[in-house]
């Protein structure tokens, strides 16, 4: 397969006018067969979501085949190719049947199906704090744990990716120390002050989950979590712009602040994502949904609405950052920060063909490749 015309978002990160050659399943140099005419679009890879929590009313959280594979297939129909869902603050049984669930399905995933791939899990709560919880359930809360996520990370065949943490708990210093060389550790759900943040990162944390929500926000007496991270350049943080979460002018500011290369739009989407407006759960916790707009019944924001490559088209569209840096925030930061880079994230001969073709000026989505099949 061929496609022509369109201007193709590069390894470099920028957009050119050239050729994609398709062959079979792969990116390739050259390529004969089926020639698409792609004038008026862009072409990008396929986007990395690294936080979502679910969509079209199944949760990650369920622990069943089910559920994955109606995340995965709504995903991949969004433009969505490579996914880490998210866990809740949960029992350790509930997350163990996560966990085993998760390994099943990637042990029989069919790179045939029209399924993204799941390349992990991304593992928030049980812990984090009480105080910056949001809707996180804090029945189950608990003080980090080496072995209790070991046991997970065992069952799930060590598919946890990202394992979220609040430094200021007791042990948590301790668990960064041996977990980092499990899995990528996040500073998240947290009341952590300047120097507990810039220790935990001087220990091994090198991620930050959904920046500026349930932590303290910059004071300049009280700097926080947010300059720890924004001073350290191995650190990459999270950033849900779904037009709710975050305000366009801070988006605007963080990319200024931290760079593409350090920023992983996320979505952090829940069970109501492309459903209409009602009632639905995250974590077994109750979710009114209102537009974009998705909240616990005491107010507090839980989770997104939105899948992230509307997160990404509102982050262009509406807080004005270049395309480019929006897309490459989308896909190659955060496949590079958990590890799924090699095979995700760019258009490189050799990599699984997964596209999308947006026009230009909408942004519409105009058609997705998975695995070199146009699905949409």
């Amino acid at each position: 397969m061929i496609i022509k015309n369109a201007d193709v978002f590069t390894e470099e990160g920028i957009f050119k006018k050239r050729e994609v050659f398709i062959d079979g399943d792969r990116f390739a140099e050259s390529a004969g067969g089926e020639t698409i005419d792609a004038y008026g679009c862009y072409a990008i890879p396929g986007l990395v979501d690294i936080h979502l929590h679910g969509c079209r009313n199944v949760d990650f959280s369920d622990g069943t085949l089910d559920s994955i594979r109606g995340i995965t297939t709504y995903e991949a129909s969004q433009g969505v190719t490579t996914v880490v869902p998210a866990t809740m603050t949960l029992p350790e049984e509930t997350l163990m049947k996560v966990s085993k669930a998760v390994k099943e399905y990637r042990e029989n995933f069919n790179p045939a199906s029209d399924e993204a791939e799941l390349f992990g899990i991304n593992m928030e709560g049980p812990f984090v704090s009480k105080e910056k919880c949001g809707a996180q359930n804090p029945a189950y809360l608990h003080d980090p744990d080496y072995e209790m996520f070991s046991r997970l990370n065992e069952a799930s065949g060590k598919a946890i990716r990202l394992c979220d943490i609040a430094p200021e708990l007791p042990g948590a210093m301790d668990f960064i120390e041996k977990a980092k060389k499990d899995t990528v550790v996040s500073i998240a759900h947290t009341t952590a002050d300047y120097e507990t943040a810039r220790e935990a990162i001087e220990k091994g944390a090198s991620h930050v989950t959904h920046l500026y929500n349930a932590m303290p926000g910059i004071h300049h007496r009280k700097p926080g979590v947010i300059p720890a991270a924004a001073e350290n350049d191995g650190v990459t943080v999270e950033l849900i712009a779904d037009g709710i979460h975050i305000e366009s002018s801070v988006i605007r500011l963080t990319f200024r602040l931290f760079g593409r290369e350090r920023i992983a739009l996320i979505s952090d989407s829940m069970m109501a994502t492309g459903l209409p407006d009602g009632e639905y759960a995250l974590g077994g916790q109750p979710v009114t949904v209102k537009g974009k707009l998705a909240t616990l019944h005491d107010g507090t924001i839980a989770g997104s609405a939105t899948n992230l490559m509307d997160c990404m088209k509102n982050a262009v569209l509406s807080a004005g950052i270049p395309l480019y840096e929006a897309v490459y925030a989308a896909t190659v930061t955060p496949a590079k920060s958990v590890g799924c880079y090699d095979h995700s994230g760019s258009i490189t001969p050799g990599k699984p063909a997964s596209l999308v073709l947006l026009k230009k000026g909408t942004l519409e989505t105009e058609a997705v490749f998975l695995r070199g099949r146009r699905i949409i």
